[in-house]
């Protein structure tokens, strides 16, 4: 396993097989920068036309628009939204304060941040799935998720979602944590 370590990003190169990208993702679990996993199934960063953003219903998705908002500044990508096809309307709540925040950042900064919203067809549970599976659809060179904490059944049972899609993924796997508070009845 590789760390390349600066101040705003921790990269990891590491193999794809379950244990190595578990103990990768333990040792990321108090880490607030983001960081990006590159297993050796996956193509590198060459260009960063496409940013693909899943949203679920949880309220920690919007942390998320801070980081593909900096990204597609800095390198011109487009964000692809991915609202969960929830019966609720939680995902699509965080997907309308991203947006905002999106245009909020291209007011200020007198640049357009490209972005466009495409309707997932599985449910917030399901949705990092969706994502490795379609990838030729969506034509990305980076998915940016949130990290899980481990603390539901199924995390137990199978693992984090973010494991399988980074085991899973023909493109680099960016990472962030959200804040500590969020998970103060968790930890």
């Amino acid at each position: 396993m590789i760390w390349d370590n600066n101040d705003d990003l921790l990269l990891i190169r590491c193999n794809n097989d379950r244990r190595a990208v578990q103990h990768a993702l333990d040792q990321c679990r108090e880490e607030r920068r983001p960081y990006i996993f590159i297993t050796n199934t996956m193509r590198d960063i060459l260009s960063l036309n496409r940013i693909l953003v899943p949203v679920t219903m949880l309220e920690e998705e919007v942390y998320k628009a801070e980081i593909c908002t900096y990204l597609a500044r800095k390198t011109g990508a487009r964000i692809l939204l991915l609202p969960a096809a929830d019966y609720g309307s939680h995902a699509r709540n965080n997907t309308n304060r991203i947006i905002t925040h999106i245009r909020s950042v291209s007011e200020k900064t007198g640049g357009d941040i490209a972005f466009e919203v495409l309707e997932a067809r599985k449910n917030s549970f399901r949705l990092v799935d969706e994502c490795v599976e379609r990838q030729s659809d969506f034509g990305h060179q980076l998915l940016l998720l949130t990290a899980s904490r481990d603390y539901g059944l199924d995390d137990i049972l199978f693992g984090p979602p973010e494991r399988r899609a980074i085991r899973r993924s023909q493109v680099p796997v960016m990472l962030v944590n959200p804040r500590d508070d969020l998970f103060s009845l968790c930890d």
